[in-house]
Protein backbone atom coordinates (compact mmCIF):
# COMPACT_ATOMS: atom_id res chain seq x y z
CA UNK A 1 0.00 0.00 0.00
CA UNK A 2 1.28 3.46 -0.82
CA UNK A 3 1.78 5.75 2.18
CA UNK A 4 2.52 9.45 2.51
CA UNK A 5 2.22 10.09 -1.20
CA UNK A 6 2.97 13.77 -1.93
CA UNK A 7 -0.19 15.83 -2.01
CA UNK A 8 1.62 19.14 -2.52
CA UNK A 9 4.20 20.15 -5.12
CA UNK A 10 5.84 23.44 -5.95
CA UNK A 11 7.61 24.48 -9.13
CA UNK A 12 9.31 27.75 -9.92
CA UNK A 13 6.14 29.67 -10.67
CA UNK A 14 3.29 27.28 -9.91
CA UNK A 15 1.87 25.11 -7.14
CA UNK A 16 -0.07 21.85 -7.31
CA UNK A 17 -2.29 20.06 -4.81
CA UNK A 18 -4.04 16.69 -4.78
CA UNK A 19 -7.43 16.58 -3.12
CA UNK A 20 -8.80 13.65 -1.12
CA UNK A 21 -11.04 12.62 -4.04
CA UNK A 22 -8.14 12.22 -6.47
CA UNK A 23 -8.68 15.49 -8.34
CA UNK A 24 -5.89 18.05 -8.68
CA UNK A 25 -5.66 21.81 -8.19
CA UNK A 26 -3.02 24.17 -9.60
CA UNK A 27 -2.26 27.89 -9.38
CA UNK A 28 0.42 30.09 -10.85
CA UNK A 29 2.10 30.51 -14.20
CA UNK A 30 0.43 28.44 -16.91
CA UNK A 31 2.47 29.63 -19.88
CA UNK A 32 3.46 26.09 -20.83
CA UNK A 33 0.23 24.46 -19.68
CA UNK A 34 1.71 23.26 -16.40
CA UNK A 35 -1.53 24.13 -14.56
CA UNK A 36 -3.82 22.23 -16.95
CA UNK A 37 -4.77 19.57 -14.42
CA UNK A 38 -8.49 20.26 -14.12
CA UNK A 39 -9.47 17.02 -15.86
CA UNK A 40 -7.15 14.76 -13.91
CA UNK A 41 -8.82 12.11 -11.77
CA UNK A 42 -7.82 9.19 -9.57
CA UNK A 43 -4.46 10.83 -8.80
CA UNK A 44 -2.53 9.64 -5.73
CA UNK A 45 0.61 11.80 -5.96
CA UNK A 46 1.81 14.95 -7.71
CA UNK A 47 5.19 16.43 -8.66
CA UNK A 48 6.18 19.76 -10.18
CA UNK A 49 9.24 20.52 -12.26
CA UNK A 50 11.37 23.17 -10.59
CA UNK A 51 14.10 25.45 -11.90
CA UNK A 52 16.49 27.80 -10.18
CA UNK A 53 15.93 31.50 -10.64
CA UNK A 54 18.73 31.93 -13.18
CA UNK A 55 17.17 29.47 -15.63
CA UNK A 56 16.35 31.02 -18.95
CA UNK A 57 12.58 30.74 -19.14
CA UNK A 58 11.05 29.23 -16.03
CA UNK A 59 8.82 26.99 -18.15
CA UNK A 60 7.84 23.97 -16.13
CA UNK A 61 5.78 20.77 -16.09
CA UNK A 62 3.50 18.88 -13.73
CA UNK A 63 3.29 15.14 -13.18
CA UNK A 64 0.55 13.06 -11.60
CA UNK A 65 0.58 9.43 -10.53
CA UNK A 66 -2.72 7.57 -10.82
CA UNK A 67 -3.83 4.74 -8.55
CA UNK A 68 -3.47 2.21 -11.39
CA UNK A 69 0.27 2.96 -11.70
CA UNK A 70 0.03 5.06 -14.84
CA UNK A 71 1.41 8.60 -15.08
CA UNK A 72 0.00 11.88 -16.36
CA UNK A 73 2.05 14.91 -17.40
CA UNK A 74 1.36 18.40 -18.68
CA UNK A 75 3.43 21.48 -19.44
CA UNK A 76 6.73 22.14 -21.12
CA UNK A 77 8.00 19.10 -23.02
CA UNK A 78 11.04 20.47 -24.78
CA UNK A 79 13.25 17.59 -23.67
CA UNK A 80 10.62 14.85 -23.59
CA UNK A 81 10.08 15.16 -19.85
CA UNK A 82 6.34 14.67 -20.34
CA UNK A 83 6.74 11.52 -22.46
CA UNK A 84 5.52 9.23 -19.67
CA UNK A 85 2.27 7.98 -21.16
CA UNK A 86 3.61 4.47 -21.65
CA UNK A 87 4.84 4.06 -18.08
CA UNK A 88 3.15 1.35 -16.06
CA UNK A 89 3.41 -0.11 -12.54
CA UNK A 90 4.75 3.17 -11.14
CA UNK A 91 4.58 3.75 -7.38
CA UNK A 92 6.16 7.22 -7.06
CA UNK A 93 7.14 10.15 -9.29
CA UNK A 94 9.59 13.06 -9.09
CA UNK A 95 10.02 16.06 -11.37
CA UNK A 96 12.98 18.37 -11.91
CA UNK A 97 14.16 20.80 -14.53
CA UNK A 98 13.42 19.19 -17.92
CA UNK A 99 13.17 15.75 -16.30
CA UNK A 100 10.78 13.20 -14.77
CA UNK A 101 11.59 10.09 -12.74
CA UNK A 102 9.29 7.19 -11.96
CA UNK A 103 9.78 4.51 -9.32
CA UNK A 104 8.52 1.08 -10.34
CA UNK A 105 7.01 -1.46 -7.97
CA UNK A 106 10.08 -3.67 -8.41
CA UNK A 107 12.36 -0.91 -7.07
CA UNK A 108 13.87 0.14 -10.39
CA UNK A 109 13.64 3.65 -11.86
CA UNK A 110 12.47 5.11 -15.17
CA UNK A 111 13.62 8.49 -16.49
CA UNK A 112 12.48 10.87 -19.23
CA UNK A 113 13.94 14.19 -20.31
CA UNK A 114 17.25 15.99 -20.31
CA UNK A 115 20.33 13.89 -19.55
CA UNK A 116 23.15 16.25 -20.53
CA UNK A 117 24.57 16.13 -17.02
CA UNK A 118 23.86 12.43 -16.46
CA UNK A 119 20.87 13.13 -14.23
CA UNK A 120 18.82 10.42 -15.98
CA UNK A 121 21.47 7.72 -15.54
CA UNK A 122 19.34 5.83 -13.03
CA UNK A 123 18.48 2.65 -14.92
CA UNK A 124 20.98 0.65 -12.86
CA UNK A 125 19.39 1.68 -9.54
CA UNK A 126 17.75 -1.17 -7.63
CA UNK A 127 15.68 -1.60 -4.48
CA UNK A 128 14.71 2.10 -4.41
CA UNK A 129 11.96 3.42 -2.16
CA UNK A 130 12.14 7.21 -2.68
CA UNK A 131 13.24 9.68 -5.38
CA UNK A 132 13.87 13.39 -5.78
CA UNK A 133 14.98 15.66 -8.63
CA UNK A 134 17.14 18.75 -8.42
CA UNK A 135 17.90 20.93 -11.40
CA UNK A 136 20.84 18.89 -12.68
CA UNK A 137 21.00 15.90 -10.35
CA UNK A 138 18.80 13.06 -9.16
CA UNK A 139 18.85 11.36 -5.79
CA UNK A 140 17.14 8.35 -4.26
CA UNK A 141 16.85 6.25 -1.12
CA UNK A 142 17.25 2.48 -1.19
CA UNK A 143 15.34 0.02 0.95
CA UNK A 144 18.41 -0.38 3.15
CA UNK A 145 18.41 3.35 3.98
CA UNK A 146 21.39 4.24 1.77
CA UNK A 147 21.35 6.97 -0.87
CA UNK A 148 22.28 7.06 -4.55
CA UNK A 149 22.83 10.10 -6.77
CA UNK A 150 23.42 10.84 -10.45
CA UNK A 151 24.18 13.99 -12.41
CA UNK A 152 26.07 17.21 -11.87
CA UNK A 153 28.28 17.10 -8.77
CA UNK A 154 30.24 20.33 -9.13
CA UNK A 155 29.28 21.52 -5.64
CA UNK A 156 29.26 18.07 -4.03
CA UNK A 157 25.48 17.75 -4.24
CA UNK A 158 25.86 14.08 -5.22
CA UNK A 159 28.23 13.21 -2.35
CA UNK A 160 25.73 10.99 -0.55
CA UNK A 161 27.58 7.68 -0.62
CA UNK A 162 28.20 7.60 3.13
CA UNK A 163 24.66 8.42 4.20
CA UNK A 164 22.79 5.70 6.11
CA UNK A 165 19.48 5.07 7.86
CA UNK A 166 17.50 7.43 5.62
CA UNK A 167 13.75 7.66 5.12
CA UNK A 168 13.53 10.55 2.65
CA UNK A 169 15.64 12.76 0.40
CA UNK A 170 15.17 16.12 -1.32
CA UNK A 171 17.24 17.80 -4.04
CA UNK A 172 17.55 21.52 -4.72
CA UNK A 173 19.58 23.41 -7.29
CA UNK A 174 23.07 22.71 -5.95
CA UNK A 175 22.33 20.94 -2.67
CA UNK A 176 20.80 17.73 -1.34
CA UNK A 177 19.21 17.04 2.04
CA UNK A 178 18.06 13.78 3.61
CA UNK A 179 15.93 12.77 6.58
CA UNK A 180 17.22 10.11 8.95
CA UNK A 181 15.04 7.75 10.95
CA UNK A 182 16.03 9.51 14.14
CA UNK A 183 14.63 12.83 12.87
CA UNK A 184 18.00 14.42 12.17
CA UNK A 185 18.78 15.96 8.77
CA UNK A 186 21.87 15.57 6.58
CA UNK A 187 23.00 17.98 3.86
CA UNK A 188 25.63 18.19 1.14
CA UNK A 189 26.42 20.59 -1.67
CA UNK A 190 26.69 24.35 -1.96
CA UNK A 191 26.72 25.90 1.52
CA UNK A 192 26.97 29.53 0.41
CA UNK A 193 23.19 30.18 0.58
CA UNK A 194 22.68 28.54 3.98
CA UNK A 195 20.42 25.85 2.54
CA UNK A 196 22.68 23.19 4.07
CA UNK A 197 22.56 24.71 7.57
CA UNK A 198 20.37 21.94 8.95
CA UNK A 199 22.80 20.17 11.25
CA UNK A 200 20.94 21.26 14.38
CA UNK A 201 17.50 20.22 13.20
CA UNK A 202 15.79 17.54 15.28
CA UNK A 203 12.49 15.67 15.31
CA UNK A 204 11.90 16.28 11.59
CA UNK A 205 9.31 14.13 9.82
CA UNK A 206 9.26 15.68 6.33
CA UNK A 207 11.65 17.62 4.09
CA UNK A 208 11.56 19.76 0.96
CA UNK A 209 14.30 21.52 -0.99
CA UNK A 210 13.82 24.69 -3.00
CA UNK A 211 16.42 26.16 -5.28
CA UNK A 212 18.33 27.85 -2.49
CA UNK A 213 16.40 26.95 0.68
CA UNK A 214 15.43 23.90 2.71
CA UNK A 215 12.23 23.32 4.68
CA UNK A 216 11.35 20.69 7.25
CA UNK A 217 8.23 19.79 9.21
CA UNK A 218 8.58 18.49 12.76
CA UNK A 219 6.54 15.90 14.64
CA UNK A 220 4.97 18.74 16.64
CA UNK A 221 3.63 20.38 13.47
CA UNK A 222 6.08 23.27 13.42
CA UNK A 223 8.21 24.18 10.39
CA UNK A 224 11.95 24.79 10.11
CA UNK A 225 13.65 26.65 7.26
CA UNK A 226 17.21 27.50 6.23
CA UNK A 227 18.78 29.27 3.29
CA UNK A 228 17.88 32.14 1.01
CA UNK A 229 14.99 34.23 2.27
CA UNK A 230 15.06 37.05 -0.27
CA UNK A 231 11.37 36.50 -1.07
CA UNK A 232 10.25 35.54 2.42
CA UNK A 233 10.17 31.85 1.54
CA UNK A 234 11.66 30.97 4.94
CA UNK A 235 9.12 33.00 6.95
CA UNK A 236 7.43 29.87 8.26
CA UNK A 237 8.25 30.07 11.96
CA UNK A 238 4.69 30.79 13.02
CA UNK A 239 3.09 27.97 11.05
CA UNK A 240 1.39 25.31 13.18
CA UNK A 241 -0.24 21.93 12.72
CA UNK A 242 1.74 21.23 9.52
CA UNK A 243 1.93 17.63 8.26
CA UNK A 244 3.70 18.13 4.91
CA UNK A 245 5.78 20.77 3.11
CA UNK A 246 6.75 21.60 -0.46
CA UNK A 247 9.39 24.03 -1.71
CA UNK A 248 9.49 25.77 -5.06
CA UNK A 249 12.27 27.90 -6.40
CA UNK A 250 11.42 30.86 -4.17
CA UNK A 251 8.22 29.88 -2.36
CA UNK A 252 7.13 27.39 0.28
CA UNK A 253 3.88 25.52 0.90
CA UNK A 254 2.66 23.86 4.06
CA UNK A 255 -0.22 21.40 4.44
CA UNK A 256 -2.21 21.62 7.66
CA UNK A 257 -3.76 18.58 9.32
CA UNK A 258 -7.20 19.87 8.31
CA UNK A 259 -6.35 19.76 4.59
CA UNK A 260 -5.84 23.49 4.12
CA UNK A 261 -2.66 25.11 2.80
CA UNK A 262 -0.42 27.98 3.92
CA UNK A 263 2.21 29.63 1.76
CA UNK A 264 5.15 32.01 1.95
CA UNK A 265 7.50 33.59 -0.55
CA UNK A 266 7.43 34.84 -4.10
CA UNK A 267 3.89 35.31 -5.39
CA UNK A 268 4.67 37.19 -8.61
CA UNK A 269 2.88 34.52 -10.66
CA UNK A 270 0.20 33.83 -8.01
CA UNK A 271 1.97 30.58 -7.08
CA UNK A 272 1.17 31.26 -3.43
CA UNK A 273 -2.55 31.62 -4.08
CA UNK A 274 -3.14 28.16 -2.60
CA UNK A 275 -4.35 29.54 0.73
CA UNK A 276 -7.95 29.10 -0.38
CA UNK A 277 -7.51 25.38 -1.06
CA UNK A 278 -9.25 22.83 1.13
CA UNK A 279 -9.63 19.10 1.03
CA UNK A 280 -5.97 18.46 0.17
CA UNK A 281 -5.10 14.87 1.03
CA UNK A 282 -3.44 14.61 4.43
CA UNK A 283 -0.85 11.84 4.99
CA UNK A 284 -2.22 8.89 6.93
CA UNK A 285 0.84 8.80 9.12
CA UNK A 286 4.02 10.81 9.50
CA UNK A 287 7.18 9.45 7.90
Amino acid sequence: MRANMPALAAGRRHSVGRRWDGTVLAVGNNAAGECRVGQWEDVVAVAAGNVHTAANTGRSHTVGLRSDGTVLATGWNGDGQCDVGAWRDVTAVAAGWRRTLGLLANGTVLAAGRNSEGQCDVRSWREMVALSCGDWHSVGVRADGCALAAGNNRRGQCAVGNWRDLTAVAAGYLHTVALRRDGRVLATGDRSTGACDVDEWEDAVALAAGSYHTVGATASGRVLAAGDNSHGQCNVGDWQDIVAVAAGSTHTLGLRANGTVVSAGNNASCQCDANSWSGIQVPRARV
